[in-house]
This record gives structure tokens, sequence and C-alpha cells, in this order.
């Protein structure tokens, strides 16, 4: 099945003959849906912290900060914006040439209001001999909209999310990645100030992010007091995942080359597991907010990473007495009263386990990576939610699944996931050493079984396109995973263009 071509062309990318079949394997069976037994709440799973609580958590957090642990900033921030102005893409390629859809006039009515407004009237001076206003006010919408989008301007319908400027401030505006460096300075900087930044970049992008860190992260360092160290990785290619036909056959080009496509953010786990760090905190990239509504995002990221220090260091030391062997009976029944009511992992047979093997089970329950979520409630943003899951072993534990992983032909789970209280707004603090101080390998706790097939095109062919299980679902199914409430404040993402207009990006 497999050419001459094809094993080069896999031995370049890293990916083994035994991937490829298992690859065309799950095109073949698919994937099977979750079996839930809950759509987690406040009642179940998800906990709303008191004031008194969130005190003694931002205390925990304040606490770790001073130690000489290393807690590193993950921005997965791969990938063009085409996305945020596709709506604009669409008017360029329109057969009229004046704003028509809302969204048209409300992105030409306000777009003195962006960010990027200077740079965009630079670009048109400089290209049309002519002012945004001006052109606007000759009907010339469209030379506008390439200028913002095109090489000859600005070219951000090329750029990514990261390097576009967001937020508009007195002495200067901001990108993304500029946000996120202030972020860190406010949240992960250890006793001695220093703040770990690690970015997921493309290719093709990476020497425009190192441009702007050289740019700029130094005036950062000076405001904060801080000395950053900042880093980046790429999308390993041999987490790229084969293109099927519909009838689950390898997919050619014209040329008869294999397609391979990029096997999206669960390809990440890679990058994550490359970091040497104890404690990673993981935040989208679109989802900064400007100084002055940095309080509650701040505050809850102390809390969140509070509550995950100090669940680590009780299942640290739940696990030294385990390996002491110095327990009684009564130990042993707190430990298993930790791991269910705690960190929300029951088993319903633990009850017919003998002293030993609840041990051996109690050991590796406590014994691998842990996040802590933040949870926002839901207000009908499409995305993943929280929900207590049956696992392959039978326990049942808290997962942030996507609406893919659940049978939506059964009305009583697509009623669980349609009347779900909360939301994931991909707000993550991880903990991945072991009581030993080893660094986890994060591969190993990857459900490999929780992957996702698409339907594609490539130059007028359907194709079918495997994604891998997404990084904060089945690439951490099996973490001890704890959800806690916060603010709606603290989501803030940017799918289009005009969500910049919105009053938490102004």
């Amino acid at each position: 099945m497999l050419t001459q071509q094809d094993l080069e062309l896999l031995q370049k990318k890293g990916i083994s003959e035994q991937q490829i079949a298992d690859q065309l394997t799950c095109f073949e069976t698919g994937f099977p849906y979750l079996k839930l037994a809950a759509a987690a709440s406040v009642e179940h799973g998800v906990l709303a912290l008191s004031a008194d609580e969130q005190k003694a958590y931002q205390n925990a957090w304040e606490s770790y900060t001073q130690t000489d642990k290393k807690v590193v900033k993950f921005v997965p921030a791969s990938g063009a914006a085409s996305r945020m102005f596709k709506n604009l893409f669409e008017f360029l390629g329109a057969d009229y040439d004046v704003p028509t859809t809302s969204f048209e006039k409300t992105f030409f009515e306000k777009i003195d209001r962006f960010a990027f407004f200077a740079d965009l009237n630079a670009a048109c001076l400089n290209n049309e001999g002519k002012g945004i206003l001006e052109l606007i006010g000759a009907g010339q919408y469209k030379a506008v909209v390439a200028n913002l989008l095109q090489s000859a301007g600005l070219n951000y319908g090329a750029l990514p999310k990261g390097l576009l400027k967001f937020h508009r401030y007195e002495n200067g505006n901001r990108t993304p990645l500029e946000e996120h460096l202030v972020e860190g300075a406010l949240y992960a900087a250890n006793r001695s100030g220093k703040v770990n930044v690690h970015f997921t970049v493309s290719p093709e992008h990476r020497a425009l992010f190192q441009a702007l860190v050289d740019e700029k992260a130094a005036l950062y360092a000076k405001k904060f007091g801080v000395e950053y160290q900042i880093s980046f990785s790429e999308q390993k290619p041999s987490t790229d995942t084969v293109a099927a036909t519909m009838d689950n056959q390898p997919f050619r080009d014209e040329n008869g080359k294999l397609l391979f496509r990029p096997g999206g953010h669960g390809a990440l786990i890679e990058n994550l597991n490359d970091l040497d760090a104890d404690i990673i905190f993981i935040k989208n990239i679109d989802n900064v907010v400007p100084d002055k509504l940095k309080g509650d995002t701040v505050l809850y990221k102390k809390l969140i990473a509070g509550v995950l220090v100090a669940l680590q260091q009780k299942a640290f030391n739940y696990l030294q007495l385990l390996d002491s062997g110095k327990y009684t009976q009564e130990q042993l029944m707190e430990i298993l009263q930790f791991t269910q009511k705690q960190l929300f992992c029951k088993n319903p047979e633990v009850k017919d386990l003998e002293d030993a093997e609840l041990v051996i089970y109690l050991k590796q329950k406590l014994n691998r990576p842990m996040r802590v979520c933040g949870m926002v409630k839901n207000v009908g943003e499409p995305g993943g939610g929280p929900f207590l899951a049956y696992n392959s072993d039978g326990t049942i534990s808290l997962q942030i699944l996507e609406s893919s992983q659940i049978d939506m032909n059964d009305p009583a789970k697509k009623e669980m996931f349609e009347k779900g209280t909360h939301f994931n707004p991909v707000d993550l603090v991880c903990a991945v050493r072991n009581y030993k101080g080893e660094k986890f390998d994060l591969l190993k706790h990857v459900d490999k079984a929780t992957g996702f097939i698409s339907f594609k095109s490539k130059n007028g062919k359907e194709l079918k396109a495997l994604e891998l299980p997404g990084l904060w679902n089945g690439a951490m199914s099996d973490w001890n995973t704890v959800f806690v409430e916060v603010p709606l404040t603290t989501f803030n993402p940017v799918k289009t263009v005009n969500d910049l207009l919105r009053d938490q990006h102004q």
C-alpha cells in the first residue's frame, strides 16, 4: 500500500508505518461516544469558593511562588487569524461594494475604535493616497478591507492572532502576545522575578513572534520589575495525521503524494510534555483583556493555582504515607474520601477491594498529573463543557467534553449537554511532576479512543480528516481533574474582528 515515496515522507515527518495503519483503522471504526454520569455543576463537581476559601487559596499560591519551583505560562498561538476575518473576506469577494450586512456596517461605523486603526490608516495613505475616512467617503470600502487583510497592507488575514493589535493604550497599543507577557508578570513570577512564557507557533510565523518579543519584552520587564524567559515551539510534524478517502484509503493529491493534516490542538500535548516545569498555566492566545479589566483574571488565576498546589500537597503526603506502609485502616478511608470527595474520582467497585488492592488503586489514582480548570457559567457559547464521565477502568471522573464526544441522538445525553450549567473557557493550571519530583510522561495519560473525524475537501475532492484527542479533552483524560467556578469576566475571546468592539476590549 505504501510506496517508496510514502516511506521517505514518513521518515521525514517521524511517523511510523504502524501509526498510519492505526490512523486508517480509526477512520474505519470511528470513535465511541463517552458514557456520561452527569453534567458537572456546583451541586456535582464544580467548586464555588467562599470568600474565606478564596483568601486561603490565594495565600497558598503566593507562598508557592516564593519557593524554587518552576512555573510556566503556556499559550497555544498557532495558525493564521483568517477565521477572525471571515466576514470581511466575504465582503471583499461579494458582488456589492458598500457595507450591506449588519456585521459589515458595524465594522465600518466603528472602525476608528480598533487598536489597529492608525496602522491601517497609514497603510491606506501609503497604498491608496487616501486615509480610511476619505476612502469611506468616496465609497471605496473594499480598498480599506484589502489594506487590512492583504500583504500589500497590514496582512492581518495571514497573520496569527497573537501578532494583531487588540487593545489601545495611551502609550502605544498591544497585541495578545504582549497582554500574555503582562499577565505572566502579574501571577506567574517566582521569588526572583523570573517569568517563563512559552508560545506554540507556526513555523512560518516564528520569526515574527521572535521579532515582537525582541522589540517589546524589555519594556514590560522594566515596567513590572521582572525577568522574562520566553520560548517557542512548533507543532511536531510527527503529530500530523494522514487524510483518508471516503472509503478509508489513504488520500493522495494530484501527484500521488500522501496528504497529511495537522492533528489539532491535541498534538500540543507533546509540546507540553517537553516543558521543564512544575506548574503550567494554559490559556488561549485570544482570551485577553486590557489592564483596567485584568483584576478578575489575575485573582482567579491565583485562586485556581492555589487550589491545585493545595490538592497536590495533600496527594503527595498521602502517597508518601502509602509508600511507608505505616498507615491505619482509618487513614486508608481518609485517603479514599479525599480521592472521591476532593478529586471527584469514584469507583463503584472499591467497596469490594481488600486493603492491599485498595492501596494499589489509591496509589494509581493519586500518582498522576493533576489539573484545576476554571469553568464559567454557560451563556450559550459553542464548545465543550464539564461532565462526570465513565472511564475505561469503570471509574467515574471529571472530564471536559466536546459535543462530538457525546451521542446527540440519545435524548437524555443531548439534554444533559444542552442544559449544562457551565462552559469550558480553556483556563487550566497543571501540575506535571510526581511526589518524588520526577516529570510525568504526559503521553501515557492520553485516551487514544477520544479522537475526532471531520469531513473536509481538497481540490474539490472530499476527504476525512483525523484530529487527535483534544489537549484539554482526551489528551488529559487520565489526569486528576478539579473544576472551579470563575466569573464570565475572565472569558473574553476574540472570534471575529468585531468582538474587539466589545466593551471588554475597548
